[in-house]
C-alpha cells in the first residue's frame, strides 16, 4: 500500500511541476489576454490529470490482469476505455499546443514601427 501511495505522491509532484513549467510558457507570452491564459491553464491541468489518472487505472488493472483469456475478456472493455481516454487528453493537449503556436505567431509578427504607425493615424 505505501508503494502505490508513493507513486501517486510522486505522479502528483510531476503534474505540478509540468503546470509549473506550461504556466511559465504562457508568462513569456506578454501579448495574450490573462483570461485566455488562465483559460489554457485550466485545460491543461484538466487534460494531464485526465491523461495521469487513466495511466495508473490502466497500469492497475493491466498488471491485475492474469494470462487466462477470461481475465484478458473481462477487463479489455475497460483497458480500452482508459486508452481511449488517454488519447483524447493527447489530443486535448495537441489542440492546445496549436493554439499557443499561434499565439506566439501573433506576437512575434508583431512589428513595433507598424504599431506605431497605426497609433500615429
Amino acid at each position: 500500500m505505501s508503494t502505490e501511495l508513493d507513486n501517486v505522491t510522486e505522479n502528483l509532484n510531476k503534474l505540478d511541476s509540468k503546470a509549473k513549467e506550461f504556466s511559465d510558457l504562457l508568462d513569456s507570452i506578454e501579448s495574450t489576454d490573462d483570461k485566455k491564459k488562465l483559460l489554457w491553464r485550466e485545460i491543461y491541468g484538466n487534460a494531464i490529470t485526465d491523461r495521469m489518472n487513466a495511466h495508473m487505472l490502466f497500469t492497475n488493472i493491466y498488471t491485475g490482469m492474469g494470462n487466462s483469456t477470461g481475465d484478458q475478456v473481462s477487463v479489455s472493455s475497460a483497458l480500452t476505455k482508459y486508452l481511449e481516454r488517454m488519447n483524447k487528453s493527447n489530443d486535448q493537449l495537441l489542440k492546445l499546443a496549436e493554439l499557443i503556436a499561434k499565439e506566439e505567431e501573433k506576437a512575434a509578427s508583431l512589428d513595433p514601427e507598424d504599431i506605431f504607425s497605426k497609433i500615429d493615424k
